[in-house]
């Protein structure tokens, strides 16, 4: 297991090739390998390429990154799992600048690296939220270009969040009466997004995505959510008292979101957005054990579809269509 507390544990357990490879063979095989190729179960291990596994029936050879995240890549384990380890045990993040000068690679490696790992940080298989939920939506700030970051200067982003509602005694998110005042409690798991307005339709399509039906919805009275079929819905208008003491934990979720935005990236573009939120939401999920998430984001890493760089920057690849004149280098701004 890779539950490092500390610094010194996980170079411990992974200060090598061979250990790295190991830790990822078990999390994509855990019942034992099956060869891609014709089903086979018995391999064997390359001694000179700790990637590599060979099978003994059809003799194909395959590696442990072949099909994940890693898919393809030419970086040596050691600096994926260093980079999993920081972004997912420091409490506010790395940015692509400072794993940069930590991994000792290109600007444009480090990034390409982050954008990567936020992609893995969002289990397919995730349970809805339920029982007691608030919902409510916030405009972030974003930064238009390189300049120095003003908040207000270059626009905003339209984020709507939801996050669990659980009780302190029971550990358990239990509904109450209408109107009630949920008192003593704490928040549980948390869901983001970017919605392109205020509207019934981008409002509705989060809220069942995210949001198992017959949960009650804390909301601020706003006229999308009445329409919401299968919900229980109790409105808390805020008039003139302030958002965050009728709907306490989203907001302090969206408080959070803020700062670390400004304090990590010096405020977020528009751009890739979305994966920022993931690593946000992800991070913030597992924050009472944050020593665990590194081998979390690892295991969702072995079963991701690998995307490339072209992918996410979502253009053509130019080596790939000759018709096609060259595509102009992307221009990496510093996060």
């Amino acid at each position: 297991m890779a539950r490092a507390r500390s610094l010194a544990e996980f170079q411990k357990s992974f200060p090598d090739e061979e250990s790295c490879a190991a830790f990822l063979f078990k999390w994509r095989w855990p019942d034992g390998f099956v060869c891609p190729g014709c089903g086979g179960r018995r391999a064997v291990g390359l001694k000179s390429r700790p990637r590599l596994h060979e099978c003994l029936d059809c003799g194909r050879q395959t590696s442990v990154t072949a099909g994940t995240t890693m898919h393809r890549s030419k970086l040596p384990l050691t600096a994926w799992f260093w980079a999993a380890h920081l972004m997912t045990t420091h409490s506010n993040g790395m940015s692509a600048r400072q794993l940069e000068d930590q991994l000792g690679v290109t600007y444009k490696t480090a990034w390409l690296l982050t954008q990567k790992l936020r992609r893995s940080m969002v289990d397919p298989n995730r349970e809805p939220l339920e029982g007691v939920v608030e919902v409510d939506q916030a405009e972030i700030p974003f930064r238009g270009d390189n300049a120095f970051f003003e908040p207000g200067n270059d626009g905003i982003i339209l984020v709507i969040g939801a996050v669990e509602v659980i009780d302190r005694g029971s550990n358990q998110a239990k509904p109450r009466r209408k109107r009630a005042k949920y008192l003593d409690t704490r928040s549980g798991r948390l869901r983001f997004a970017v919605i392109a307005d205020n509207s019934t339709a981008s409002i509705a399509a989060f809220v069942r995505a995210n949001v198992k039906p017959g949960t009650t919805l804390l909301t601020d009275g706003h006229a999308s959510y009445p329409g919401l079929s299968g919900y229980r819905h109790d409105p808390r208008v805020v008039g003139a008292m302030a958002g965050h003491v009728i709907l306490p934990w989203i907001h302090r979720a969206f408080s959070l979101l803020k700062r670390w935005a400004l304090g990590t990236y010096h405020g977020l573009r528009r751009k890739h957005v979305d994966t920022y939120l993931n690593e946000f939401v992800f991070r913030y999920n597992r924050r009472f054990y944050r020593h665990v998430s590194f081998e979390a984001l690892l295991g969702l890493a072995t079963h991701h579809e690998p995307t490339s760089y072209w992918d996410i920057i979502k253009r053509d690849n130019p080596r790939k269509s000759t018709d096609r004149p060259r595509v102009a280098p992307t221009t990496y701004r510093r996060t």
